[in-house]
């Protein structure tokens, strides 16, 4: 067992139980989504989807409860009803009370439903993300490149949409060198899903591609992004003009470009304060190293997911160095806001060698921060 998988439990792991269950509806949603579109697919269905509403069936059955009559229903089911009211039994704290595994508004999957299939078990997306940093990560090394592994992680999180003359030009970056390859694997063509009228257009917070629903308006994949209002709408990519557009692969910006969004804008308002921030040192050891005028450092860690269980399960040690005074593990305000027991149901679930580790949330972070700056200068101001 990895530190990110959840732990077996012998009442949980029937087939048509539990854990098990959400876990398959989450990845045959996912498949659905990528080989057919959750609105456009006909028998047979594929096997993943066909395996989700056989054990769907037989877990509604089972609790004498009226199951789905086809996938079309089922696919209803993930999209209008949350989780909570499924007839299903799950631990406690593994799901929330509007958690879903579709988009009402887009059909999309959600970041939760993400999280369900890639942070389980038995998927074939499981940690797609880590193999690419980690990819990364022993390139660069093998090029004694720290530059190169730095400039990486900041295109995935600054550029995860390239036109064709904005591929050339990272493909003919000579800093990016020892990662060309890679970044060839993972930035892939975009599909027609996410073209209206002609274009694409990228959120202007989030920088991802938007996705087109319903008279003429845009859907951001991002949950963060939708909690503050409507998708801005950024740059507008016609293929007839910019050539083949590319996107990162959704692995990486569930996991990558998302959080390090956050970590950008942490960087931010802790440099406002006149902190020095570094980011992703020691090759990724963890996201922002903060030091004060008095040398005090910090180690700072971003997490955006959507299931607090899951992070709890995941929690482990920050590295030691680069060395720092104190660490933290940081999470958007928005999820502890959307789930007012996050903090405390990742503490409940955290393993015990990090049961020192605390959670914050970016809001509570810069608290701290301001506080301290505050006491160096000798205001005792809250």
């Amino acid at each position: 067992m990895t530190a990110d998988t959840l732990p077996d439990a012998a009442a949980d792991w029937a087939a048509h139980q539990g854990i098990p269950l959400v876990r398959t509806l989450a990845g045959a949603m996912l498949a659905l989504d990528a080989q057919t579109g959750l609105d456009a697919f006909t028998l047979p269905y594929p096997p993943e989807a066909q395996r989700a509403l056989d054990r769907t069936v037989l877990a509604c059955l089972l609790r004498e409860a009226t199951p789905p009559a086809s996938l079309t229903e089922l696919v209803s089911w993930c999209k209008d009803v949350p989780l909570t009211d499924w007839p299903v039994d799950l631990p406690a704290d593994a799901i929330g009370p509007e958690d879903r595994l579709l988009d009402p508004d887009s059909g999309r999957p959600t970041e939760l439903c993400h999280e369900w299939a890639e942070r389980t078990r038995d998927s074939a997306l499981a940690f797609r993300d880590r193999e690419i940093i980690h990819t990364a990560l022993r390139l660069c090394r093998a090029f004694g490149e720290e530059e190169a592994y730095t400039a990486f992680r900041g295109l995935l999180v600054n550029r995860p949409v390239l036109t064709a003359p904005e591929s050339f030009e990272v493909l003919n970056d000579l800093v990016l060198e020892p990662v060309h390859e890679l970044i060839r694997r993972i930035y892939l063509p975009v599909s027609d899903s996410y073209r209206y009228d002609g274009e694409y257009v990228c959120c202007a917070r989030c920088l991802t591609l938007l996705t087109p629903v319903h008279d003429g308006e845009w859907w951001c994949e991002r949950d963060r992004c939708r909690r503050q209002g409507p998708a801005p709408l950024g740059r507008r990519l016609r293929p007839e003009e910019m050539g083949e557009v590319h996107q990162v692969e959704r692995p990486v910006r569930q996991f990558v470009t998302g959080p390090g969004r956050a970590e950008a804008a942490l960087e931010q308002e802790l440099s406002a304060l006149g902190l020095a921030v570094r980011m992703w040192p020691g090759y990724d050891a963890y996201d922002l190293l903060v030091t004060f005028p008095d040398g005090h450092r910090w180690a700072i860690d971003v997490k955006d997911w959507a299931n607090p269980l899951f992070l709890g399960r995941s929690a482990r040690l920050v590295p030691q160095e680069p060395p720092y005074d104190e660490a933290f593990w940081i999470v958007p305000h928005h999820r502890v806001a959307a789930r007012r027991d996050y903090v405390s149901v990742y503490e409940r679930n955290r393993p015990s060698q990090a049961r020192d580790l605390p959670l914050l949330s970016d809001t509570d972070l810069i608290g701290r921060a301001r506080a301290r700056v505050r006491k160096q200068k000798g205001d005792t101001r809250a």
